[in-house]
């Protein structure tokens, strides 16, 4: 029995390794936030139907602000429509520790407020019951 309701959210939080840093200035490519929007709503899915499900696509993407290499990032699903099989779902991401290059190689420090840096809404499918 599907447990999919509007307002479900689940969020997940990693570190960002500067393994991941593409561009100068030590930025991560918008291609890994998406790639985290992808696992919450896995989760997501898995909470609210019991299985993986699929991701169909997204409506709209918005980079804010820039994720860099050294931060920890936080991202969110929430469900905001139920279908038959399809759930929407909007997406954020927010920085809540940023890595301090310029006072030593492992500075870090946790932000006063999160910085949101990505929204997005998308649609997940899910095999029906």
């Amino acid at each position: 029995m599907s447990k999919a309701t509007i307002g479900l959210t689940v969020s997940h939080r990693r570190y960002v390794p500067y393994s991941h840093a593409h561009y100068a200035g030590n930025l991560v490519d918008g291609a890994y936030v998406l790639a985290l929007f992808g696992d919450v709503a896995t989760e997501v899915c898995i909470r609210a139907d019991g299985d993986e499900g699929l991701f169909a696509s997204y409506s709209d993407v918005q980079f804010l602000a820039p994720l860099r290499a050294g931060d920890v990032v936080e991202v969110k699903a929430t469900i905001t429509r139920v279908g038959n099989r399809s759930r929407e779902l909007e997406f954020s991401a927010y920085v809540v520790c940023r890595g301090r290059p310029d006072k030593s190689e492992s500075a870090a420090e946790v932000l006063a407020e999160p910085l949101v840096i990505t929204r997005a809404k998308g649609t997940v499918v899910v095999p029906v019951e």
